[in-house]
């Protein structure tokens, strides 16, 4: 076999496995798509019936008092549904970020994989003298590989932080029950 030819079974073997990748990504984007459908959905329908209920309580009432009475008690529960909706849309997308960044973090280490065999393939059949050449491809592959590890740290702290906020808009917008006893 020639051996600048490519060999058919890799071929094929890579297709195939490019093939299921992409399949991979579209299942978990069409997952994606359809829990936050759901979710839409429901709030839309949340949404028409929080809405008809408020309208009949308006129209039920007969003086001035009940209507500040009345905007607490829709205002309030409006602003804690809109923290549980926003709370549900980041788990999905989350979940959503975790399941893709998996398969892209199997295919990088495939490809990086691949590309050091190569490497080490052609370093074997280098010309004489080429070896500094090659010390710099090394180099290279380490410091893109090690910026690579520094956006993946950056990108992690950053979901953390937007799930920490997420967390502490949700406590101030549905603080925790009052308690029962009064204060002197």
């Amino acid at each position: 076999m020639n051996p600048k030819m490519p060999n058919p079974e890799a071929l094929v073997a890579a297709t195939k496995a490019n093939v299921e990748s992409a399949l991979s990504v579209a299942n978990i984007a069409l997952t994606a798509i359809e829990r936050l459908s759901a979710l839409n959905l429901s709030v839309a329908r949340g949404t028409l019936d929080d809405g008809a209920a408020s309208a009949k309580a308006l129209l039920a009432v007969k003086d001035p008092s009940e209507l500040a009475s009345l905007d607490a008690s829709i205002a309030q529960p409006a602003v804690e549904k809109a923290s549980a909706y926003s709370r549900n849309v980041y788990e999905i997308l989350s979940q959503t970020q975790a399941d893709l960044g998996k398969i892209f973090e199997a295919k990088a280490a495939e490809v990086e994989a691949s590309f050091t065999t190569a490497l080490e393939e052609a370093a074997k059949s280098a010309p004489v003298g080429s070896e500094a050449a090659l010390a710099a491809v090394k180099q290279a592959v380490a410091a893109a590989n090690s910026s690579y590890e520094s956006v993946k740290k950056a990108v992690s702290d950053l979901s953390s932080l937007v799930e920490s906020n997420l967390v502490a808009a949700g406590n101030v917008a549905a603080p925790a029950p009052k308690s029962s006893k009064k204060k002197a």
